[in-house]
């Protein structure tokens, strides 16, 4: 009988075939846990306190209130900045990405100061306040630099890589947050309705 197979030649068969494909079988096995982790992984953001929790959620959180000494050792309160709009810029003189964006700010400054904005940059700088005023005086910053350490970073909720930036509004309240470099452009375009222009 032409072009039937018995059962326990259907099923020899079978076996065969799933042998000759099981390293391809495999192969896609291992490629779709693969996809799956890592799909997973970069979906959950941990969360390392809870500002970081309310900072990720719909309705802002209240901005941490901080005070740190500046390049020149006064001190620098988040008070002093009461009703005006922040942009809380954690950097380092060393990070390329945080360099790039220094030039935004010091436009940003200049531009909206008078409006209400305020620029405020929190140096991670291990080498000290020279080092930092140094950089300051080379490429012109005209906003407060501040020296940070590890507890504003905490009170942020962690600072995941620089620079990392917040957007404050009037009411102290964190509305907006960029892991990495972002455009002058981006950062006006969320600040103009904050300052209402």
């Amino acid at each position: 009988m032409r072009g039937i197979i018995g059962g326990s030649d259907r099923s020899q068969l079978q076996e065969l075939a799933l042998m000759k494909n099981k390293p391809l079988i495999l192969a896609g096995l291992f490629i779709a846990a693969a996809a799956a982790v890592l799909a997973l992984t970069a979906a959950r953001k941990p969360i390392t306190s809870p500002n970081e929790a309310a900072i990720t959620s719909a309705s802002p959180a209240p901005s941490p209130a901080w005070e740190l000494k500046s390049v020149d050792g006064k001190s620098v309160k988040s008070s002093d900045f009461a009703g005006k709009v922040v942009i809380l810029d954690f950097w380092a003189t060393w990070c390329g990405p945080c360099r790039m964006e220094i030039p935004g700010f010091i436009e940003l400054q200049k531009q909206y100061a008078d409006k209400g904005l305020v620029v405020v940059g929190v140096s991670l700088d291990q080498d000290g306040a020279s080092v930092v005023k140094s950089f300051m005086d080379k490429t012109g910053i005209n906003y407060p630099v501040v020296l940070g350490d590890e507890t504003i970073v905490n009170a942020f909720g962690g600072v995941e890589g620089i620079p990392t930036t917040f957007i404050i509004d009037r009411d102290g309240r964190i509305v907006g947050k960029h892991v990495g470099y972002a455009a002058k452009a981006e950062f006006e375009s969320e600040i103009k309705p904050l300052l209402k222009l």
